[in-house]
């Protein structure tokens, strides 16, 4: 019997891709455009050494750098969508290259600016703020004045700006590595069929009710991972002294207090975070022993906490069901929302299924000008993949309503609230599917077990993560080594506290900080789990208030980046410098395991 392989880019049917035209209608207008703007950055240097010399001269430079910076957010994204569509696709491997040559060089020209604008007199500054003609520029100049201690000066910014290419190297390997030499070989699935195992379809060998069949596909899987764990340990120790290199330059105590600083978190929502979550893996123990009593195990291994409890329940959902799905699971939010989002997931926004080279996972990525696109690899067999539908179009239509809302100088939303959004649209679901299926008891425990296992992934797991992160930067800014052994035994630490001791710790779990795409990015997993906290309380009050909640809540979405993401959150409801929302979170994982075993138990 033939194997069952990942379809080719060509293999994938027009209407099931993306629609990068509204970017650019053929790579030849890409590439034109492209060299617009390699010939306007030198236009730089008509304001270099001249931003406090009048206020005429420094609005126009600003102007002339957000023109630049909308360009180049334009060339990037229809770039390194291209690139994310096929990875071993030359051409548009080397238009992403090009783009972010570009990038870096247009940072370096513009470097000066930041500087010379910290050092206007305050006097000054202040004055040209109150000037109607600014106003869409006043938290943006706000936000440089708060820089001020940690920018240095003009030549040595334009030093770090020409470093930005050579730093994402170690992401970059990665990348390359993970999404196109690794290869992970052929299993038998349940049918019987050889099909070809992939990073699109793990989770769902994951979900398979034969215990053979998950534990062989785990330890495959894990395998290319122990076979280049040497190249990855130290593609990740690289990345994180990369990151401790920037946090000193600029005159941070540490990679995390540097990382927080830009959206103004405070350190204590961080550590908070920490502390509370550690406080409630009891209920996430709870719920692993429910797990292996309902499979009918001695002991749970990670690839036991994929698979449905309720074995008899079958979900095979198609992509244009999904949709229908998530649109009726978003009404609480209005007829405007799910009719523009409803068009744009059937009508170009989404690239659906896995082909070969694509890259894997989902996200949602776009730029002012352009839709919010959407990467996935659609599984209809997997309830996986319907969360994340309704998950990447949450980070979608926050972008819509962003861009629609606010000027390009303010669009920008932070990662911090980007997740609120994506997480507010699977609690909906969630909600929507439970009373759907309210009276089928085999589909409510079947739900309930997602749900938990949504938070647990996102709470638990994104935490975990975080501890990590802070762990290994913390052992790079002590001036200790991070070795692969030192990687893994710090992450083994961590997954025996985070599991309570319930879960059978495999040597191969122990190398699963070495495939998280996230840790190349410093200190942002732990944004998932404040998101789902916050999330989690926005959509109960929206279920509870109604009307006056949802406008309160498209309102936030609407905010883009034009204030700090804690004071955003606060208009919404919800106040993160206080532990309130993760201990609503954690109240509310402790009651759907309670509901779990009550459902179980009749």
């Amino acid at each position: 019997m033939s194997a069952l392989k990942i379809p080719e880019r060509t293999e994938i049917k027009h209407e099931d891709r993306w629609d990068l035209s509204p970017l650019f209608s053929s790579d030849d207008e890409w590439s034109k455009f492209f060299t617009e703007i390699e010939n306007g950055i030198n236009e730089y240097e008509a304001f270099k050494g001249k931003l406090g010399a009048s206020f005429e001269i420094f609005k126009k430079a600003l102007d002339f750098h957000m023109d630049i910076s909308r360009k180049v957010d334009k060339v990037f994204t229809y770039a390194h969508l291209r690139h994310d569509e096929e990875k071993s696709a030359p051409n548009y491997a080397g238009f992403f290259q090009k783009a972010m040559n570009v990038a870096t060089r247009a940072a370096q020209a513009g470097s000066f600016m930041e500087p010379e604008i910290q050092e206007i007199p305050d006097e000054d500054i202040n004055n040209w703020m109150t000037d109607p003609s600014i106003k869409n520029y006043s938290f943006h100049i706000e936000k440089i004045i708060r820089w001020k201690p940690h920018t240095l000066d003009a030549k040595t910014e334009e030093l770090l700006a020409m470093s930005g290419e050579m730093a994402s190297s170690a992401r970059e390997i990665f990348g390359q590595l993970d999404a196109v030499d690794m290869k992970f070989g052929t299993i038998k699935d349940g049918q019987g069929r050889e099909r070809e195992l992939s990073h699109g379809n793990f989770v769902t060998f994951m979900q398979d009710p034969d215990r053979e069949i998950r534990k062989k596909a785990f330890l495959q899987y894990y395998d290319a991972y122990i076979n280049h764990k040497h190249t990855i340990a130290a593609s990740l120790s690289g990345s994180v002294k990369k990151d401790w290199f920037y946090a000193r330059v600029r005159k941070h105590e540490s990679c995390l207090k540097s990382a927080l600083f830009s959206n103004n978190i405070p350190e204590t929502v961080y550590d908070n975070l920490l502390d509370a979550v550690k406080k409630g893996v009891p209920a996430l123990v709870k719920y692993l022993d429910i797990r292996r009593k309902a499979l009918g195990l001695e002991n749970l291994h990670m690839y036991d906490l994929y698979i449905p409890l309720v074995p008899e329940v079958e979900f095979n959902m198609p992509y244009d069901e999904a949709v229908k799905t998530c649109i009726q699971a978003l009404a609480p939010l209005g007829e405007e929302y799910t009719s523009v989002l409803e068009k744009g997931l059937t009508k170009g926004w989404v690239d659906r299924y896995e082909n070969k080279g694509k890259q894997t996972g989902a996200y949602s990525s776009g730029c002012f000008d352009s839709p919010p696109y959407i990467l996935m690899n659609y599984e209809p067999g997997n309830i996986n993949s319907l969360y994340t539908l309704i998950h990447e179009a949450g980070h979608s239509m926050h972008t819509w309503l962003a861009n629609k809302t606010q000027p390009y100088s303010n669009h920008g939303y932070s990662i911090f609230v980007a997740e609120v959004a994506s997480t507010f649209n699977e609690t909906l679901l969630s909600a929507y599917l439970l009373e759907k299926y309210k009276d089928n008891r085999n589909m409510t425990a079947y739900i309930l077990c997602r749900e938990i296992d949504n938070i647990r992934s996102t709470m638990y797991r994104q935490t975990k993560f975080a501890e990590f992160e802070k762990a290994i930067h913390s052992k790079i800014e002590a001036n200790e080594p991070l070795t692969l052994d030192v990687i893994t035994k710090t992450y083994k630490n961590l997954l025996e506290i985070y599991f309570g001791g319930k879960l059978e710790i495999d040597d191969a779990l122990c190398l699963e900080c070495l495939r998280i795409p996230h840790f190349y990015s410093a200190f942002y997993v732990y944004q998932y789990a404040t998101g789902v906290s916050a999330a989690i309380s926005l959509a109960k009050k929206l279920m509870t208030e109604g009307e006056e909640q949802r406008k309160r809540y498209l309102g936030f979405l609407s905010l883009g980046g034009s204030v700090y993401p804690i004071d955003a959150l606060k208009t919404a409801g919800v106040d993160m410098s206080e532990e309130k929302a993760v201990r609503t979170a954690l109240e509310y994982f402790e009651e759907l395991v309670e509901r779990l075993r009550e459902t179980l138990a009749d």
